[in-house]
């Protein structure tokens, strides 16, 4: 682990996790505006790269690059609750470069204001747009990788619909039913997310719904035919197990899965440029590795 990384986990965990542990679901405009705001300051995009702001699917999009051929469709991370084609651009922007493509990151509906099952709805309507104009790979982190799964098992239930040509996640959100031991025993470790917290997002984002319904939770879906699956995670997670038993779920069902466990380094490291976390621009590497 880089001295960078020590001093980002140090960061993290006296100044973010204590943050974002007096935050609440009824704070959730402050939670977005604060994330945003560090959207724009932390995570910018590359420069050089064209961007397209449009409306598909019923949704607003940003559109990343080169518009034929194959693309990336981008689900970002906020447990479902904040988070936004802005606060993700820079990452998604870096991994299309890396595998020479044009991205698609939607503002998928969030909760409170459009709760379970508006977000894997949405996505689907955009996925199946998008398969009319190329190949896709599908990619996300955290709530965003956990869509990005299920949105894999309702790909995998219909027939008219082509794979991804893989699905790349980074520290998925994939059990809402929030059953996996590393919540609790990973507490000491984790410098960024509350078990709590967690508990709390995915219960506002279910509003009532069946926390083991695949299209919210991946972990108990189905994946007949899917195509390779690639799960980046941190050793030090409170999600950890939801990636370990993720992909014993789709080896068990024959998918070809793959999982790296990454020491010492923080929820969605990712999303932090090389400047600031050498280890991200590793990884990126990797991502671009497993598709070509």
């Amino acid at each position: 682990m880089s001295f960078r990384a020590r001093l980002l986990n140090i960061w993290l965990r006296w100044i973010e996790r204590p943050a974002l542990n007096r935050l609440t679901s009824f704070d959730v405009a402050r939670v977005r505006r604060r994330f945003e705001w560090q959207g724009r300051l932390l995570f910018p995009l590359p420069r050089g790269i064209a961007t397209r702001w449009t409306e598909r699917a019923g949704m607003e999009v940003l559109e990343l690059g080169p518009q034929g051929g194959t693309r990336l469709l981008y689900l970002h991370g906020g447990g479902y609750v904040f988070g936004s084609h802005r606060t993700h651009k820079g990452l998604a922007a870096r991994l299309a470069l890396r595998m020479g493509v044009g991205a698609v990151v939607p503002h998928y509906p969030l909760a409170p204001e459009a709760p379970f099952p508006a977000a894997p709805q949405a996505v689907l309507r955009l996925y199946r747009e998008m398969t009319g104009e190329g190949p896709v790979i599908l990619a996300g982190d955290s709530a965003g990788g956990g869509l990005a799964l299920s949105l894999l098992a309702m790909i995998c239930a219909d027939s008219d619909l082509p794979q991804p040509l893989a699905t790349l996640v980074l520290s998925p959100l994939t059990d809402l039913a929030m059953t996996g031991d590393s919540l609790q025993a990973n507490d000491a470790t984790e410098v960024l997310l509350p078990p709590d917290g967690v508990r709390e997002f995915a219960l506002g984002y279910l509003d009532g719904a069946d926390p083991e319904d695949p299209r919210a939770s991946p972990l108990y879906a189905q994946f007949p035919g899917a195509g390779p699956v690639h799960v980046w995670v941190g050793d030090g997670e409170v999600l950890l197990d939801d990636s370990r038993r993720m992909v014993d779920v789709l080896r068990d069902q024959g998918v070809e899965a793959h999982l790296t466990i990454a020491p010492g380094l923080p929820h969605v490291w990712l999303l932090f440029p090389g400047w600031l976390l050498p280890e991200a621009e590793i990884t990126l590497d990797q991502m671009a590795a497993a598709i070509r």
